[in-house]
Parts: C-alpha cells; sequence; structure tokens
C-alpha cells in the first residue's frame, strides 16, 4: 500500500499571484507547440527544455536525447512527455539525483519541473518519502501529473520559472536552471570537500569543531587501524599423541 502525500501547506508566494509587471528582459519566453511558426521552431522549443531541465551548465552533445527528441517532432510524445523523459533520463539522474540527498533533489525537481520554489521544509520531507517509495520515476509522474502542473503548463508548454523577478533584498532571484545543482552541503560533507592534493596526498578539509578532542575513542580506533600487525601463530599437531586416560600403577 503506497504512502499518501503528507499534507503541506502552500504560502503566499508571488509564484501563485498574477504578475502586475511591465514585460522586458527579465520575464521568461513560453515555448508552446500549439503555437509553432516553422520547423525550427522545435529546435527552440527543444533546446528551451533542455535549458529549463538540464541547466545551462550541464548541457553537453554527448546527453543529448534524440530518440525523445524524434518522438517529440514526430508527434508520438507531448511536450509533458518529452519534459518527463529528460527528468528520469540518465544524465539528469547522474548530474542530479547521484550527488545529492533525496530532500535536494526534491527541490531541484520542483524548481524545475513547477516553476517555482519549494514551499517550505515539510513539501520537501513530503515529496521525499514519494522518492522514497515510489523511486524517481513514480515521483516525476506525481509532478507532471499533479493539477499545478497541467493548470501551468498543460501538455505542450514547456516549463518555465514563473514570475522570475521577485523582490528580495538584491532586487531579484536567480533564475533557478543558473544554479549549480551539484554537491550541495549534505553530499559535500560526505565527501570531506574541499579536497585538497598536496605533494600526491590526498588531504580532506575537516571544520575544526569536528575534529576529535583529546581522549576521544576515535582517536585510538584509527590508530588501531593504521596498525598492520601480523602475528605469529604455532601449529601443533596432536595426531600421534595419545589423549586418553593413563592408568594409574604403584611402583
Amino acid at each position: 500500500m503506497a504512502i499518501p502525500l503528507l499534507e503541506y501547506k502552500p504560502i503566499s508566494q508571488n509564484s501563485r499571484v498574477a504578475g502586475y509587471e511591465i514585460p522586458g528582459d527579465d520575464q521568461p519566453m513560453i515555448y508552446s507547440a500549439e503555437s509553432l511558426p516553422s520547423g525550427s521552431g522545435w529546435d527552440e522549443l527543444i533546446w528551451a527544455a533542455y535549458r529549463q531541465i538540464y541547466s545551462e551548465h550541464q548541457i553537453l552533445k554527448r546527453d543529448r536525447q534524440i530518440f525523445l527528441e524524434s518522438q517529440l517532432k514526430n508527434g508520438q510524445l507531448t511536450v509533458r512527455d518529452f519534459i518527463r523523459g529528460l527528468v528520469i533520463s540518465d544524465p539528469f539522474r547522474r548530474n542530479n539525483y547521484d550527488t545529492n540527498s533525496n530532500y535536494r533533489f526534491v527541490e531541484l525537481c520542483v524548481q524545475r519541473v513547477l516553476g517555482r520554489d519549494v514551499y517550505s521544509e515539510k513539501e520537501k520531507i513530503a515529496w521525499s518519502i514519494v522518492v522514497a517509495t515510489k523511486g524517481i520515476e513514480g515521483f516525476i509522474d506525481e509532478l507532471v501529473n499533479s493539477e499545478e502542473y497541467l493548470d501551468n503548463f498543460g501538455f505542450d508548454t514547456v516549463p518555465y520559472q514563473r514570475r522570475r523577478v521577485i523582490p528580495q533584498r538584491d532586487g531579484g532571484e536567480t533564475p533557478f536552471n543558473l544554479k549549480t545543482p551539484r554537491y550541495g552541503f549534505y553530499y559535500r560533507s560526505i565527501l570531506g570537500f574541499p579536497q585538497i592534493i598536496y605533494q600526491n596526498e590526498l588531504r580532506r578539509f575537516t571544520p575544526q569543531e569536528k575534529k576529535p578532542t583529546a581522549g576521544n575513542p576515535s582517536l585510538y580506533l584509527d590508530l588501531a587501524r593504521g596498525i598492520n600487525a601480523q602475528g605469529t601463530s604455532t601449529r601443533v599437531n596432536l595426531g600421534n599423541i595419545n589423549l586418553g586416560m593413563v592408568p594409574y600403577r604403584k611402583i
């Protein structure tokens, strides 16, 4: 029995409020299969999908999904199906899922597929449970089949960052697809980043507060592991020894 999605409260974000800005360079360009002027329009739409899902700094020629592109152009897939195929593809999994925790992976997928930031930590936890129980494909299916996705992008529109201009202290927000997704704090702490190679020896940086102090048992454990002691043993052959009871005899 699948665990239902935990409830979480949406917050009053700008992505949920109608915009009143004057159109400008900060407004996202919308690519839809409903209004393609020519055959070259497909290439622009596909490139926009790669930018949104893979992000600018992850697009490599070897990571193109040629088969999915061909199916999209031939009408065998909708734009929504193409987006789903990009998110569950091996390059996206390798660059985003394998290098992050489930919480950060959920955050990246919500930003790129739904075009908004996560509402709260509760939403991260709720979707992370879906990832753990249904896997990546089940999680992505939940996103692209959600009412929020269909209401905003439907079957023919490439997802985009809704309300990119968000008033903050710095005056705006960086587009989601320009944020580096790899090696978040969680994964960097596991790998011991930053790593420094000094005289052909790899040294990992450990914060001062995480270094063991005097008397810490881990110091002795590391010392024991560093000792490569090879003990010697003597094997005794008892094959010719009679271990039976020796009768008592008076002399």
